[in-house]
Formats: structure tokens, C-alpha cells, sequence
């Protein structure tokens, strides 16, 4: 069992009631705080994977820095600072973490001060680095930190904690990854219920062999822009509001 505070998560929305209220359903959903994730299964392959994330992430930083310091440039210059854009998203067991990704929209607002729609402030230059899975290079730090692999399931919203089925939270079993299973078979243009059956079937069968892989097929789908839609408005329907009538029974 693993112990996951429900008041960790509520003081990232200040105050947000929409979001506040959905944690409190999942926070019903728990027995005294604590998450019950005992089918996870610990795995040989843990160590030998951690080894892999480190040498590979630290190889990219150093091959692409050249590549990163052009992108935060062109960030800074297009679209404004900060560079980076951080939330806090739910890792390993449902474990808090601060994602890092370069921003791909600016902070245009309408006359009573409110953040435009997504789609509004979403540039040409945004898209593309969406498209081009750009935004997602800073995340090879979250990988030296331990707190993601370059192999799991991506790690999503944490409004979204409460809209999982008991088999789905196995997702949580194992780090985020910057690419995975789902990703590499449709991305988000796919259904949830089938990428989070994606995420729940890696974490079954993980090994060194499929993410090996899962590495040299995301190569070849970044090159050619497959399964993803860089339009804000249009990219994917939230969890939440999909399963606001309620969690399938499975």
C-alpha cells in the first residue's frame, strides 16, 4: 500500500472549486488516505531501466544542448518568458512532481484581465514545437531526477486522479515516461479508455526489449509528426469531462 495525501494535491489549485470538488470524490475514493496499489508487481527489470534512463538522458543533454538553447531562445523571443512551462503532475505512485516542458503559448488575455482560450494563444511557433515534440526535451531533466523515465506512461493531469478505474491506477506502478505505448500507437488522437488500457498493458509486460522498442518507433513518429493534433482546441477531450457521468465498471 502505498500512502498518497489527498491535502498535497488540494493546495495546488488555490482554491479552485471545480477541481477541488474532483479531488474530494477521489479522496472518498481512498481507505483512511492511503491508495491501495498493491498489485504492484516490482520488477528486475527497475534497476538496469533507471541505469539505461540516466545514460541515455545525460548523453541527449549534451548532444542536443546546442538544439536546446535555440529552441529557449526562439521561446523567449516569440512567445515571452518564462521559457519553461512547470505544473505539478502525478508520478510514481501518485507522487507529486513538477513537469518541465517549453511553453508553446503566450499569456494574451481579454479585456477583464482572463487567460484566452487555449486556441487563441496557441502561435504557428507553438504548434510546431508540439508537432515536433520540441516542448517535450526538457523533460529528459525530470528523468535525471528520478522522477520520470524516457519509457512509461505520460504523466497526466493530476485533476485527473479521480476519473480512474482500480485497473487504470496501475499506470501509477511505474515512472512517467517522455514517450510510451500509447504514444507510439496513436498518441492523442486515440481514445482514453484505449490509451490508458495502452499504459495499464505496458506496465504488465515491461522490459528492456520493448523499450528498446518503443524508443526506435517514437523516433520515427516524431520525424513524421504521426498521431498528434497541435491544435489546442481540437487535440483531445479531458478525462474529466469524458467520465463526468461516471467511471466505467472495470
Amino acid at each position: 500500500m502505498i500512502t498518497f495525501p489527498p491535502t498535497a494535491i488540494l493546495s495546488k489549485f488555490d482554491g479552485k472549486e471545480s477541481a477541488i470538488r474532483s479531488v474530494r470524490v477521489f479522496s472518498r475514493r481512498l481507505l483512511n488516505g492511503v491508495m491501495l496499489l498493491s498489485d504492484c508487481k516490482v520488477s528486475g527489470w527497475e534497476w538496469p531501466k533507471r541505469l539505461l534512463d540516466l545514460l541515455v538522458a545525460s548523453l541527449l543533454l549534451v548532444l542536443l544542448s546546442p538544439l536546446l538553447l535555440v529552441v529557449a531562445l526562439l521561446v523567449r523571443f516569440r512567445l515571452g518568458a518564462p521559457v519553461i512551462f512547470s505544473q505539478q503532475r502525478p508520478g510514481r505512485h501518485g507522487k507529486l512532481f513538477t513537469l518541465h516542458k517549453f511553453r508553446t503559448m503566450t499569456d494574451a488575455r481579454d479585456a477583464q484581465g482572463r487567460l484566452l482560450p487555449d486556441g487563441e494563444r496557441l502561435t504557428p511557433f507553438g504548434r510546431f514545437l508540439r508537432s515536433s515534440s520540441l516542448d517535450e526535451l526538457p523533460e529528459l531533466i525530470n528523468v535525471l531526477k528520478g522522477e520520470m523515465s524516457l519509457v512509461g506512461p505520460r504523466p497526466l493531469l493530476v485533476e485527473y486522479l479521480p476519473c480512474y478505474t482500480p485497473r487504470e491506477r496501475r499506470r501509477h506502478c511505474v515512472r512517467p515516461g517522455i514517450t510510451g505505448w500509447a504514444q507510439v500507437n496513436g498518441r492523442n488522437m486515440i481514445p482514453w479508455d484505449q490509451r490508458l488500457e495502452m499504459d495499464v498493458w505496458y506496465v504488465e509486460n515491461r522490459s528492456l526489449l520493448l523499450d528498446l522498442h518503443i524508443l526506435l518507433l517514437t523516433v520515427g513518429r516524431v520525424f513524421r509528426c504521426d498521431g498528434v493534433s497541435s491544435n489546442a482546441d481540437d487535440a483531445e477531450s479531458y478525462l474529466s469531462q469524458e467520465r463526468r457521468a461516471g467511471i466505467p465498471d472495470r
